[in-house]
């Protein structure tokens, strides 16, 4: 059987701990899976490397997919982050971050399931403009949304919303504000929205929108948003299940992937083996998906739930008292 080829970016701070405990997990499942290593951030630089070097992203571009940890960017002027060059550099316009509930972790609600489509290169997070005066007394930074991009975000999440058999997509905006910006992603939304008759398109200002996922979630299946709105969104989203440890993404383009947990580098528990590894093994399910391999995928997400649910080995930050190689012995005896 030819083996299938990942790019795989352990991190810094606890992410060579969870990608060792995922890579674990995935060598378990038999799925032929061969793991290509690559530096990327301060282990990069420590090497006397570019924060991003020249080999990694040849793995990337060579490779079918990219499982990435969490990578600090190192503070300074002139540093950027590396997630954000890794999504300019392979084009990665679509950010989509499911919240799903998983029984067993201590939440407010037990039966959230919405994913966000976020897009991912425009909008103020493009860095386009930036300027701070001489006396540091005003600050400017530009939005830019093009038709373009927001056409085919919106589109992936349409086609995602048909494909995964989800009934209605919630736009969210500020049009009624930002009349330029806001309102041609609301204009191109109508236009896509109409080539697919079949799901529900809601129209939702972004202000009601935050106060509507806190009142009523249940009420959200598919959201699709700009940049900014989305990675406040999606965050407020991971709260509803139990947090950043549980929240997966995925950054999709035309012909690559990169799928990562969410959450941060966690430099103060590095090296104490307490991370929790939920967030990135449901990343590589995610990226299992993307490949075809959705039997894997399914084990690993039946896998998780059941360890939490039992809830006997499980991470302090899920209440329990396990070290992470302990719930990763958990979850190889559940598959």
């Amino acid at each position: 059987m030819t083996e299938t080829k990942i790019t795989v970016i352990s991190g810094d701070g606890i992410g060579p701990e969870i990608m060792d405990s995922t890579l674990e997990i995935l060598s378990r499942l038999e799925s032929n899976l061969a793991f290509d290593m690559a530096l990327a951030g301060g282990p990069a630089l420590q090497q006397g490397m570019d924060l991003i070097p020249e080999e990694t992203l040849e793995k990337i571009e060579s490779n079918v997919a990219t499982l990435k940890g969490p990578i600090t960017t190192p503070i300074g002027r002139g540093f950027t982050s590396v997630n954000v060059s890794l999504r300019q550099h392979f084009d990665l316009y679509a950010n989509v971050r499911p919240a799903l509930s998983i029984p067993g972790a201590t939440t407010r609600y037990s039966d959230i399931d919405i994913l966000t489509v976020r897009e991912n290169m425009e909008g103020l997070y493009s860095g386009v403009g930036q300027t701070l005066s001489p006396d540091g007394e005003r600050a400017e930074l530009k939005s830019v949304v093009t038709r373009t991009g927001s056409q085919r975000v919106l589109k992936y999440a349409f086609e995602l919303a048909q494909r995964l058999g989800r009934k209605k997509v919630t736009v969210v905006h500020k049009a009624n504000i930002m009349k330029s910006t806001s309102g041609l992603f609301l204009d191109m939304a109508r236009e896509v929205a109409a080539n697919y008759p079949a799901i529900e398109c809601q129209e939702m200002i972004v202000d009601n929108c935050a106060m509507q996922l806190v009142m009523n979630p249940q009420r959200f299946d598919v959201m699709v948003t700009t940049n900014l709105f989305g990675d406040i969104l999606s965050d407020l989203c991971a709260g509803l299940i139990g947090g950043l440890g549980l929240t997966p993404g995925a950054n999709i383009g035309n012909d690559k992937g990169i799928f990562e947990a969410v959450h941060g580098s966690a430099p103060d528990i590095a090296g104490q083996n307490i991370a929790n590894p939920t967030a990135l093994l449901l990343a590589s399910a995610m990226m299992l998906d993307h490949l075809g391999m959705q039997n894997d995928a399914e084990r690993i997400r039946r896998a998780i739930q059941q360890v939490i649910g039992e809830g006997k080995s499980i991470t302090s930050d899920l209440g329990g008292a396990a070290s992470t190689t302990d719930y990763t012995k958990a979850l190889v005896k559940a598959l």
